[in-house]
């Protein structure tokens, strides 16, 4: 199958090197101390933090840090699959421990010691990216609560098929079987907080597919980034600032 026409362009109509429309919308869960709603093309995720607060299981306690925990699910509807997945299975396991590390990377620990951080993520529409998305989903419920981090932590993927490197793939061109590669950064400190691989890629290849991922993150940090100075301005508006 051809995923790049002669004319340069992917199935989806989008540039080798181009990412999917980017959505964001803050606070959707009212009850949560951060939430927020994190769209990468037909990809749709939701997340809520509650925390700081008091830490639930005192074995868990730790002095000098705060706990920081993670679910990651997918709901029933998100894909055309009819077959259910039972809730904790091996691949949710994995990428709520994928998320969490990626998050603790960026949050201030230290500050909140002897309390509980709980990030609830989940996929409401899945086409491709759901991991990144969901880091990028929790990253702007974090800064919705108000948790301090060293500096927001923004993911993306990119693969390469038919030798032509691709940003940010959707679920046809990731379920190719090519490799591709997940990457998250710290985009101020520059420093890689993630680094996911499947399948193998020579070495000259896979620089050019993880500068592309890393372009993409830098991209969605500025885009997170403007979300935040907006919803910042309607709520010095609501304050009458």
């Amino acid at each position: 199958m051809e995923y790049v026409s002669p004319e340069g362009l992917r199935l989806d109509g989008r540039r080798p090197t181009e990412m999917r429309q980017l959505r964001a919308e803050i606070g959707a869960v009212a009850k949560a101390d951060g939430s927020a709603v994190f769209e990468m093309g037909n990809t749709k995720v939701i997340a809520a933090v509650y925390g700081p607060r008091e830490v639930q299981n005192w074995s868990q306690q730790m002095s000098d840090q705060a706990l920081v925990r993670c679910e990651y699910s997918m709901a029933n509807f998100s894909t055309g699959d009819r077959m259910r997945k039972p809730k904790g299975d091996r691949r949710s396991t994995e990428i709520s421990l994928v998320i969490r590390q990626t998050m603790e990377a960026c949050i201030l620990t230290h500050l909140l010691p002897r309390s509980q951080i709980d990030i609830f993520v989940q996929v409401l529409q899945a086409d491709g990216g759901t991991r990144s998305a969901c880091i990028n989903a929790a990253t702007l419920a974090l800064a919705d609560a108000g948790i301090p981090m060293r500096d927001l932590v923004t993911s993306c993927s990119s693969g390469c098929l038919n030798r032509t490197p691709l940003l940010d793939l959707n679920y046809v061109e990731d379920s190719a079987g090519g490799p591709d590669v997940t990457v998250g950064i710290l985009p101020t400190l520059d420093k890689v907080t993630l680094l996911q691989m499947d399948a193998k890629l020579p070495t000259d290849a896979f620089e050019d597919v993880m500068q592309l991922a890393i372009e993409g993150c830098k991209a969605i940090a500025n885009y997170i980034k403007e979300v935040l100075q907006e919803n910042t301005k309607q709520l010095e508006c609501r304050r009458g600032l």
